[in-house]
């Protein structure tokens, strides 16, 4: 209980709690990733009209509507439950990775990164970026709640349990959200507390991979391509070489102010394959111009920005890092996203948050959301 000036006056928690949870939420956060929510219908409308109608946008608004409510599951939930919960989410994200690796996975594009339900898919490496999130921030919080870097044995727990599903990611083969667990993984060690000489080791693991990748056949054939083809857009004009040109074309003729929503050349004549997905930035790009994806980029930066404030202001080790969690996986997957799409990255295939058509990316990318607010709620919570 808290008392209100020099009346003495006794506020009962119960009552306040409650309406703090609403009235107060980050409502910087929650609108701007329904904005993006709402641009990337559009998008995905615009990219695939002329094929299916009005289908793609149907689910796409579907998707949401779960997300959205997933989030607010999370957001009502209390935290210390989240706590109790990590391990079995982290479970719950192994089971599903080695499924997707057993006969029941489906493979798309080269990868087996899905499992086939009826009536959708399920890609369990999106519930392992959550399952990080939560399942580190619990292993590495412990000392610092007492303001104490984590142990050794602490930071050894933490490497594998990050390890386990990074690798059974990479073993779909998916390089992009192995990529993305990583770069999480790294921004909560580092804010953990942990020493240099972990992270300068990690980097170090990081770069000697990269240079096993580009120097032996340890990855996929149509992941060297994808390589190739940001090396050398030329190099393969008739398959990702002829993706990421399209993708440039598309891009560079939206000018200022785009040629108009449904009126994108590249967009509308279908010459990007899969551009609802992995490219709805060339449709901003495009059809929107600079002026469309600069706000596309603003609202993805607000997030970014709220993220980092709600850890800075967070009241405990544990939501700290849980929000510097989501913030790593956020930041990475966006740069990675329109990166490739402005040819200053490769092609990993991954999805742009919120934007995107994919139903397994929308909810984790709301639960993520869910955690932020919670974290936001909980410090208020304990300020007054």
């Amino acid at each position: 209980m808290t008392t209100q000036g020099g009346l003495g006056a006794v506020w009962p928690k119960t009552a306040d709690t409650r309406q703090l949870s609403w009235t107060r939420s980050d409502w910087g956060l929650l609108l701007s990733a329904a904005a993006l929510c709402a641009i990337g219908a559009l998008l995905v409308y615009s990219a695939t009209r002329n094929v299916e109608g009005a289908g793609s946008l149907v689910r796409h608004l579907f998707n949401t509507v779960v997300g959205v409510t997933l989030a607010v599951v999370v957001m009502r939930t209390d935290f210390r439950a989240i706590r109790a919960l990590a391990p079995w989410v982290y479970l719950g994200a192994i089971v599903g990775l080695v499924l997707v690796l057993s006969p029941l996975g489906s493979t798309i594009n080269g990868s087996r990164s899905w499992i086939q339900v009826p009536g959708f898919s399920i890609q369990p490496a999106e519930l392992a970026k959550v399952a990080l999130c939560v399942g580190l921030a619990m292993i590495l919080a412990e000392r610092g709640e007492r303001g104490a870097p984590p142990p050794r044995r602490d930071v050894w727990l933490a490497g594998g349990v990050a390890a386990l599903p990074i690798l059974l990611v990479l073993a779909q083969p998916d390089l992009g959200s192995a990529l993305v667990l990583v770069m999480l993984s790294v921004c909560v060690l580092a804010v953990s507390g942990a020493s240099r000489w972990w992270l300068a080791t990690i980097f170090t693991a990081m770069a000697c991979a990269a240079v096993i990748a580009v120097t032996t056949n340890v990855l996929d054939p149509y992941q060297r391509a994808r390589l190739t083809a940001f090396a050398d857009p030329d190099g393969d004009p008739t398959g990702i070489g002829y993706q990421v040109q399209q993708v440039k074309i598309a891009i560079g003729s939206g000018g200022w102010t785009g040629e108009g929503l449904f009126q994108g050349r590249q967009t509308q004549g279908g010459f990007i394959p899969f551009q609802q997905t992995d490219f709805v930035f060339s449709v901003a790009g495009e059809e929107l111009g600079f002026v469309g994806a600069a706000i596309v980029i603003a609202l993805l930066g607000t997030i970014l920005v709220r993220g980092v404030l709600i850890a800075r202001r967070a009241q405990d080790s544990f939501g700290r890092l849980v929000a510097v969690g989501v913030v790593g996986w956020f930041l990475f997957q966006v740069l990675e996203n329109i990166g490739m799409n402005l040819g200053l990255m490769p092609v990993t295939g991954l999805p742009l948050p919120f934007v995107s058509y994919g139903g397994s990316s929308m909810f984790a990318c709301w639960v993520a959301i869910g955690l932020l607010e919670n974290v936001h709620l909980v410090s208020l919570r304990r300020l007054y």
